[in-house]
């Protein structure tokens, strides 16, 4: 599968502008620019940075829209199930007994999920296997809980389960229509994501609102699609430790603020607070270091987070700069207008 698409392309350096900076004993060392966008709780743009009408690839922030497929395709998750669905997990035990649940749900076997080999995220998992001899294997990999809530739409709707990574196969032809219904904007180009599925182009413009559709969505809807985007938002703000793992960054955000938040790699992330004021960025280096704290930024400055909560979660996000064992610096927002 390859990109179907004539543009091929995201925005490029002169489109962008600076989103954060790294300080080290007072010096700025580097600079990451990008793209961002703001939608205060009605879904209006308050704020616009860079070009946020180019495509991008959203990598795992595309994820909550699978799990809507997944859900709409008629498989009943809650809680942790629902949250594996949409996860870019740490593979701690707790993640993989849900994976393992959502299989034998279905009734397959490890085999049967087709994404990579990995070792867990979480580094405690990951030396815990090592000790014990057990290689990496695709249980493990950080996308295997959507994979395997795949696989069980497929069992469920009897789709074959060994192509289910196909984009002609009916569950993707499903996360494809939910992409568009969502977002309001055709997908404009197709690639295969770094776990074997494919992911879909979209503009940033068109990835913010629809995540703040989810997070707008109410489970007394007359429309099953938001029904079930209010489950899946709820079981995510329940249930954070499952979505990323503990003390990490998205995790942190959920447990912390209250915050619907879903990194992507290569520099995305999406963010909708309480109130639904919803952000969506990409560092255009691809770098994810600076993506959360930018997007807490952005959330503070529209109000709908105190700055003051910001600040107490930033020493649990990892932008400390250090030099000869002590802290000397961080990595902090600086985009145009920040406070």
């Amino acid at each position: 599968m390859t990109a179907t698409a004539a543009v091929t392309a995201t925005f490029s350096g002169e489109e962008a502008v600076e989103l954060a900076v790294v300080e080290r004993s007072g010096f700025i060392e580097s600079r990451h620019v990008g793209s961002a966008i703001v939608l205060n709780p009605e879904g209006a743009v308050v704020r616009s940075l860079g070009n946020p009408a180019a495509p991008i690839f959203p990598r795992s922030s595309m994820k909550p829209f699978q799990a809507l497929a997944v859900l709409g395709a008629g498989v009943a998750l809650s809680g942790p199930s629902a949250v594996l669905a949409t996860a870019s997990h740490a593979a701690t035990p707790a993640h993989i007994s849900v994976v393992r649940g959502l299989l034998a749900q279905a009734d397959l076997p490890e085999a049967a999920l087709l994404c990579p080999s990995d070792w867990p995220l979480d580094s405690g998992a990951r030396d815990d296997l090592i000790r014990s001899g057990i290689a990496k294997q695709p249980l493990y990999m950080n996308c295997s809980g959507k994979h395997a809530s795949m696989l069980l739409a497929c069992v469920q709707n009897g789709w074959a389960t060994e192509s289910y990574l196909d984009p002609q196969h009916p569950l993707q032809v499903q996360i494809r229509d939910v992409v568009e219904r969502l977002t309001g904007e055709k997908v404009t180009a197709t690639g295969v994501d770094g776990c074997g599925a494919p992911v879909h182009a979209m503009s940033l413009s068109a990835l913010a609102r629809g995540i703040h559709r989810i997070a707008t969505a109410s489970e007394n809807s007359p429309f099953a699609l938001y029904r079930n985007a209010a489950v899946l938002k709820r079981a995510v703000l329940e249930n954070g430790w499952a979505i990323d793992g503990p003390g990490r960054a998205n995790t942190v955000v959920i447990e912390r603020l209250g915050v619907f938040a879903k990194g992507g790699a290569e520099g995305v992330m999406i963010m909708a607070a309480p109130d639904g004021t919803t952000v969506a960025l990409k560092v255009l280096d691809g770098s994810l270091r600076a993506a959360t704290i930018v997007a807490l930024a952005l959330l503070a400055d529209a109000g709908a987070i105190d700055h003051a909560d910001v600040d107490a979660v930033r020493p649990d996000l990892d932008l400390a700069i250090h030099g000869g064992g002590a802290r000397v610096g961080s990595i902090r927002a600086s985009y145009p207008g920040s406070n």
